[in-house]
């Protein structure tokens, strides 16, 4: 990776032992080398495969439930980042799949709630973990002075975002007002807090996977709205309390607003 690498800020940290091994630009040939090299299998055998766009009518869940085959564009970044995030969480990308083929009343027929909730996750998707569980009520509760600006200290000593989504990955190369991603929350033992990065990855696959399997995911309102440009440290325009006071970005739940 470069000097002037564009995988910048500690979001990127989940991604970071791919990205070390990759060029800074979606290269489709490192890629499939890469996963050559770090094998993911379906549990029906089939390796997962990182293969250019077909053109034969396949629905792309069903594709990659069948054949282990990702369609990935070359020279894409959405698409790179979908590669990386399989390779870094890989049981949750095959629960998500199974999900959206178990959901499927037939290919190609209407989506339906839950597969719309499946892909919002797989796109935008977030892991918080907290070890105090009060301030993932302050997220739960959009109170995001509260959380950010009163107990900004506590966020940085007890909690951690692990972002999933490859969409959001796409987007922090460029981040902008109203970057939110979705989220699901767990309160966690302080000792999670401190892992390494891919130990973290690791176990927050696990706490995914499981929660996708067993239907967590299956409503847009199952998951919680974050602004991701109000975590301590990720922009400098935060450190102002008065950040936080841009209501379009840090909007109140919807019973706060009634």
């Amino acid at each position: 990776m470069s000097a002037r690498s564009p995988f910048a800020g500690f979001l990127f940290d989940p991604l970071r032992p791919w990205l070390d091994r990759l060029p800074d630009r979606p290269d489709a040939a490192a890629l499939a080398e890469l996963a050559g090299r770090f094998p993911v299998h379906l549990d029906n055998g089939q390796r997962i495969r990182f293969v250019p766009p077909q053109a034969d009518g396949r629905i792309y869940e069903c594709r990659i439930h069948e054949s282990g085959e990702v369609e990935t564009r070359p020279d894409n970044w959405h698409d790179f980042f979908n590669a990386l995030v399989w390779l870094n969480f890989p049981q949750t990308k095959k629960a998500i799949s199974a999900a959206h083929v178990r959901a499927m009343q037939a290919p190609g027929e209407l989506r339906g709630k839950v597969r719309d909730a499946l892909t919002h996750f797989d796109e935008c998707g977030i892991a918080v973990l907290a070890s105090r569980p009060e301030l993932l009520d302050c997220l739960r509760g959009f109170r995001w002075k509260e959380l950010f600006v009163e107990r900004r200290d506590e966020v940085r000593r007890h909690m951690r975002f692990v972002v999933f989504g490859h969409a959001t990955y796409e987007q922090l190369l460029a981040p902008f007002r109203g970057l939110t991603s979705k989220a699901l929350l767990y309160p966690v033992d302080a000792s999670w807090l401190a892992l390494p990065a891919a130990d973290l990855s690791l176990a927050v696959d696990g706490l995914l996977a499981a929660d996708v399997g067993a239907g967590r995911v299956t409503r847009s309102a199952d998951l919680q709205p974050l602004p991701l440009l109000g975590i301590p440290g990720l922009v400098p325009a935060s450190e102002d309390p008065a950040y936080y006071d841009d209501t379009w970005q840090f909007r109140p739940g919807r019973r706060q607003r009634n």
